[in-house]
């Protein structure tokens, strides 16, 4: 009895019935079952359709079609079993097409009994190893992709070193921690990057010691500071990363975040991930992001200049479930015209001069994070159609490769540059346009938030001057009041720079007028312009830019003055009509509720 698996399934396909049954019956007393005969093309093609064989036999003559024909449809249907050839007249062109379709052997006749069994035994064997292979390699790759969806996925960040301390592998959460604590770590090839600052001196000793060891390090907290100066409390261990042969290729660091949650304020938020103002416009900015980050939709983030475009990618990101995968920056602008297209999709080895290395592209190190494309209004009519097609497809080409690639990226915009003008002007594509502002988040000036402007520069002053080792304990009222009225164009960028400039000029411990620039200083408010006429005679003069009132309150002011006419209230104020009614909707007012 032979030591294969009985219910191995047979197929034998010959037009003369003698051999049919003489081949049937030599299987089945070898305990080979079922052993299922057929006599002609046809035939073989239904018994095919209903069961799955193990071995198919075959003449290589079969009335009007051949053994030939029955390979080349097994291997079209997929099926991998092994298929023998019989015939009564071999010729070396028909052996040849047999083997190079796969044929498992070719015997002529007349077959013996020994031959055929022996045939079909190495025949079987040599499928079942395989199966088992095939069966091996599956586990392992679904093995492979539960790992890679675990690593991905768990909120600890996870990074492998190996024993020259360099980053082999790191997920989505760790990428996230390093650039929180400083950007650029996460770009770093070697973890002594890490190491380097003082709070995480120790770590190379213990990396080092899980090596030599290869024991587990008892998880110890670390507190630390990130970038913008927030306190983390980390948690970390060190463990061998185990090399299957008794010692250890290089070290698993996980970092898990045990810092507790900053208590939400009732009512009115002063903070708001990296941003910073408690003014009714910057309300309505963290509500929009709130909802929005939840959306995995495409965003259009706009604002004026050094109102915090970035700041807004990050936080929509931080709010949606991609949160723990990666958020890549792209700054258009930056990037030289001839160079974007590589830089965004890759390219691949030889595509063009100086392209020595395949190259991953911005969207590829993106998969199943956020992508986020700053200063978007500039890119070229080519680069829009690219990015269009992108948006449209989740697919992309690298340069240089045929083949598309797929990847599940969501993706933010930022401009400052008014798209709807440009769409008009036949500058940027209107399709893509509507693509990216499927949801618009609208970053108000600086100028339109009141008090937010104390509260920030309250903020740079207390980060700045231990920087540039200043004791500066506040600012005086002379100089907040310039600050409270300078329209700012350069928003909160420029702010920054200007209390940076004034840490470095002060002598005291006060920040004063003196360290302020000319054009601060010498700051006067335009005199109020009168509107024009009403056609039914009344006037109505522009409303002074107060700038102690919040958005929301001038423009309540204004309203109630004109009774509830928004064109009348626009006049007022010295703004568009448009304008009014597009600050109406970002501030959420309720008309409805006012007594006019």
């Amino acid at each position: 009895m032979n030591d294969l698996e009985p219910t191995s399934a047979i197929l034998v396909i010959d037009d003369e019935e003698s051999l049919r049954n003489t081949f049937q019956f030599f299987l089945q007393n070898q305990g080979y079952a079922p052993v299922v005969t057929a006599a002609t093309f046809d035939q073989a093609l239904q018994e095919i359709g209903l069961r799955a064989f193990d071995l198919i036999i075959s003449d290589i003559v079969l009335g009007g079609h051949t053994g030939i024909d029955v390979l080349k449809r097994v291997r079209e249907m997929g099926m991998r079993c092994p298929v023998v050839m019989i015939t009564g007249y071999p010729t070396v062109e028909t052996a040849a097409e047999a083997v190079r379709l796969g044929a498992f052997d070719y015997i002529p006749k007349p077959v013996d009994k020994e031959t055929l069994l022996k045939t079909a035994r190495l025949a079987l064997r040599q499928y079942q190893l395989e199966r088992g292979q095939r069966r091996a390699e599956q586990e392992r790759e679904r093995y492979r992709a539960f790992l890679e969806t675990v690593f991905k996925s768990v909120t600890d960040a996870i990074l492998t070193v190996d024993r020259h301390l360099d980053i082999r592998e790191m997920n989505p959460a760790a990428r996230l921690l390093l650039t929180e604590l400083h950007p650029g770590l996460a770009d770093q090839r070697s973890i002594l990057s890490l190491c380097a600052r003082e709070e995480f001196a120790a770590l190379k000793k213990e990396l080092l010691q899980a090596m030599n060891s290869g024991q587990e390090n008892s998880p110890h907290l670390v507190e630390c500071r990130t970038d913008d100066r927030r306190k983390l409390v980390l948690s970390i261990a060190v463990a061998p990363l185990k090399d299957g042969v008794g010692g250890a290729e290089g070290a698993v660091l996980v970092i898990r975040d045990l810092t507790l949650p900053e208590p939400r304020q009732a009512g009115r938020r002063h903070r708001f991930h990296r941003f910073l103002g408690a003014s009714d416009a910057m309300q309505a900015v963290y509500t929009m992001i709130e909802n929005v980050g939840r959306v995995d939709l495409t965003v259009l983030i706009t604002g004026e200049s050094g109102t915090g475009k970035e700041l807004a990618a990050e936080a929509l990101h931080r709010e949606s479930h991609r949160k723990n995968r990666p958020l890549v920056k792209v700054d258009c602008t930056a990037i030289p015209e001839s160079l974007l297209e590589s830089e965004l999709f890759g390219h691949r080895k030889g595509s063009f001069t100086g392209a020595d290395r395949d190259r991953m592209g911005r969207i590829l190190q993106a998969d199943g994070g956020t992508l986020f494309l700053d200063e978007i209004g500039d890119i070229s009519p080519m680069m829009q159609l690219r990015l269009l097609r992108f948006l449209q497809e989740s697919t992309f080409y690298p340069v240089g490769q045929d083949t598309p690639l797929r990847v599940d990226v969501r993706v933010l915009a930022a401009t400052n540059v008014d798209l709807k003008e440009k769409v008009r002007a036949g500058a940027f594509r209107e399709d893509l346009y509507f693509r990216l502002r499927v949801i618009d988040v609208i970053l108000p000036p600086l100028r339109e938030r009141g008090n937010d402007v104390l509260l920030l520069a309250d903020h740079f002053l207390a980060n700045i001057a231990p920087k540039v080792g200043k004791h500066i304990g506040g600012i005086s009222d002379q100089a907040r009041q310039l600050l409270l009225a300078y329209p700012w164009p350069g928003n909160v960028r420029e702010l920054e720079h200007v209390i940076e400039r004034a840490c470095v000029l002060c002598q005291g411990t006060t920040l004063g007028a003196d360290q302020l620039p000319g054009e601060i200083v010498g700051y006067r408010l335009p005199a109020p312009e009168v509107a024009p006429v009403e056609r039914e005679g009344a006037s109505a003069a522009v409303l002074p830019a107060a700038a102690d009132l919040p958005p929301s309150e001038r423009i309540l002011q204004a309203l109630r003055r004109a009774g509830g006419n928004k064109a009348k209230a626009a006049r007022l104020l010295g703004i568009d009509r448009t304008t009014l009614y597009r600050k109406i909707r970002e501030l959420h007012l309720d008309l409805s509720q006012i007594d006019f």
